[in-house]
């Protein structure tokens, strides 16, 4: 009896000694966390939705912040081939716009100088991007360069991959970049046409099994397919199913990209190589390609700045660039986007643009394909619409393009959402559009969007609603993590 009171007492004591032993451990740990997130200097809102986490839920707060806490790593970036200095490299054909304000602030933020003499072609539905990516991939004669967040496991997917494999059968240099957590269900399988015509595929930066070289909150979300060094396609489109297809079909969500030839698209070459090779860990030189970048020029009269955006770019050009051209708007602000979660500074200079009578017009899918997202973001559209601006909300239908149009002058394209993952944390492009004939193409297409749009009305008499209200609230808490 004694001897089982003993072995008892002594199993209790251990079980509560390591009971507190685990409880001290996790709370240092959590001590540390808070301690390297304030170090971080986040911005304020961003910072006080990870300490609600961490606060609130640590045991699920603090793993997910070792593992998707990570903005701006310098000593990722420092691995990286840096981009400025390869953008930064000027022409015999420079830009009649690189004095501007838009354009300086950006080069300022890290940057290089529009470029003239490119073509630029939009595309705006699936099938006409599909074609156009084929038409491509068929034509190169020496290598193609992708760069994809989403590689479907579908019939696009695995259409793209055979199109590739063939040229690649054929002695084309191909190169694919997939990031490793959008495209995380694509299977050796899948890609081993591709890779036994002698292809090359790399996943970018992957989370299983868990690596050193960076967090993995930071997503490769740019999309760039490059052919002979000298043409590009760049845009929001991701390879499959609810992007492009050969054939017509209500299921593809509307988007818009862009075909480009010339100068800048050897600019986006070099986005692809320094990323392939920080993927690789493989030396630059062998991928590049002797075209200087005044023999790119194609004659064409598009003006257009390549913007890298993320960890390996000093600053946070997309984001300066937005807001430059936002201050500098005379008459008009057009922003069509999938995800509207500005931070204050753009939401401020949005309103107060709007306020002063210009026509500030947003454009944002009725209902995403993140409903999360939708709750963030009734706070910013409400105050957007309180001060004069107008909401459009596109459907039925998700609608994933970004664009940036200011004056018919000044627009962007890109990769980029219009929240605060894609201009503070992910890998990023966008490419500026410097030249009005171009702009206002691009305007053309979006007030295409307004037949498919209602607008949002002020509400009404609140009706309290406390489930709406308390998810509006918590989505918002947490929209910098979005």
């Amino acid at each position: 009896m004694v001897a089982d009171l003993k072995e008892w007492l002594s199993e209790f004591l251990a079980r509560g000694l390591l009971a507190d032993i685990i409880t001290l451990a996790g709370f240092l740990l959590a001590l540390l966390v808070v301690a390297r997130l304030m170090s971080q200097k986040k911005a304020p809102a961003n910072t006080f939705a990870w300490l609600l986490v961490i606060v609130l839920v640590p045991y699920v707060g603090v793993p997910l912040y070792l593992l998707f806490g990570g903005s701006k790593l310098r000593r990722l970036a420092a691995r990286k081939t840096p981009l400025a200095p390869a953008l930064r490299h000027r022409p015999d054909t420079p830009s009649l716009f690189s004095e501007s304000a838009v354009a300086q602030t950006i080069m300022a933020s890290g940057a290089g100088a529009p470029f003239a003499g490119n073509r630029l072609k939009l595309l705006t539905t699936g099938p006409e991007t599909f074609a156009e990516l084929a038409r491509q991939i068929a034509g190169a004669q020496h290598c193609i360069h992708i760069t994809t967040f989403i590689l479907g496991r579908d019939e696009t997917g695995r259409r793209i991959v055979q199109l590739l494999a063939e040229r690649a059968q054929a002695g084309v240099k191909v190169r694919l970049l997939l990031d490793s957590v959008g495209s995380m269900f694509i299977g050796a399988s899948f890609i081993a046409p591709l890779r036994q015509a002698g292809g090359e595929i790399i996943r970018f930066m992957p989370v299983l099994p868990f690596t050193s070289r960076g967090s993995a909150n930071l997503r490769n979300h740019r999309k760039i397919a490059v052919f002979d060094h000298s043409r590009a396609i760049i845009g929001g489109h991701n390879l499959a199913d609810d992007y492009m297809g050969p054939l017509p079909s209500r299921k593809y969500f509307d988007d818009v990209g862009a075909l480009v030839e010339g100068p800048a698209a050897v600019l986006l070459n070099e986005v692809f190589i320094a990323d392939w090779c920080f993927a690789s860990r493989r030396s630059p030189e062998a991928l590049r390609a002797p075209l200087p970048l005044e023999r790119a020029a194609t004659g064409g009269h598009a003006e257009l700045q390549v913007v890298a955006s993320g960890p390996d770019v000093p600053g946070d050009p997309l984001y300066e660039g937005i807001i430059s051209m936002i201050q500098e708007a005379e008459r008009s602000i057009w922003i069509v986007t999938p995800y509207f979660i500005p931070d204050d500074v753009l939401l401020r200079s949005l309103i107060v643009k709007a306020r002063a009578g210009r026509d500030v017009t947003l454009i944002v899918p009725a209902h995403s394909n993140h409903p999360v997202t939708d709750f963030a973001r009734r706070h910013y559209v409400r105050e957007l619409r309180r001060a004069g601006g107008r909401v459009q909300l596109f459907g039925p239908g998700m609608m994933h393009s970004k664009a940036v149009m200011v004056d018919d002058r000044i627009g962007l394209l890109g990769s980029a959402n219009f929240d605060l993952r894609s201009l503070f944390v992910n890998f990023e492009i966008g490419l500026v559009i410097h030249s009005e004939h171009e702009v206002q193409a691009i305007k053309a297409w979006a007030r295409g969007l307004l037949p498919h749009c209602r607008e949002m009305k002020m509400e009404g008499p609140k009706k309290y609603r406390l489930l709406g209200n308390i998810l509006e609230d918590f989505s918002r808490l947490l929209a910098p993590l979005l």
